[in-house]
């Protein structure tokens, strides 16, 4: 069995969650060696290297032979919301679009903080936009950079030989950057 998509789980610790269920790390093959994948995990059975602890299978040929790897991820943003209804309060917080204007504010912000000139150009208003902005700062989709909203929109989501965000890594990033800035605008305000 194939399976073509992955998933990404992003954790503000993730060796807690890694703590909780069993797993075997993912390996990269590098010329003739293999090392641990930083992010990659299987939790069901693999060949492992014994000593070394991580899959004895790149995870690139374990994908084509059926294997499922989730990626596990670390990232700070979660650090400051302290609970489920913190985290629905935030998503549902209407974020102040007019912020991404400012660059000591985009400057913050993961994913986009190195592309405030991006940004700015492509104001966005929503998630689609920020999706579509995370989706334009890859080398893939670069050459949309300019273009309208109704120009980017037609072709920023189909696929392309260089590297390229998926639409649903972008929602789901751009999602993410709207719990940042409103977590950073709540401890302003505190």
């Amino acid at each position: 069995m194939n399976i073509d998509f992955d998933v990404d789980i992003d954790m503000a610790d993730r060796d807690k969650l890694l703590e909780l269920i069993q797993h075997t790390p993912a390996s990269i093959k590098r010329g003739i060696e293999f090392e641990k994948h930083n992010t990659g995990v299987y939790v069901q059975p693999i060949p492992m290297f014994p000593l070394k602890g991580f899959s004895t299978i790149d995870h690139k040929e374990a994908e084509a032979v059926g294997y499922f790897k989730l990626d596990v991820l670390n990232n700070h943003i979660y650090n400051g919301v302290k609970s489920e209804q913190h985290l629905d309060k935030l998503l549902a917080t209407e974020p102040m679009w007019e912020l991404f204007e400012h660059k000591e504010i985009v400057d913050q912000l993961f994913h986009i903080s190195k592309h405030h000139d991006i940004v700015k150009q492509h104001l966005p208003n929503s998630v689609e936009d920020l999706a579509m902005i995370l989706a334009l700062i890859r080398p893939g989709k670069r050459h949309l950079v300019g273009n309208t909203w109704e120009v980017i929109s037609k072709e920023v989501w189909e696929q392309t030989d260089g590297y390229f965000f998926k639409r649903s890594h972008a929602i789901g990033y751009a999602t993410a950057i709207i719990v940042q800035l409103n977590l950073i605008l709540e401890q302003l305000g505190k």
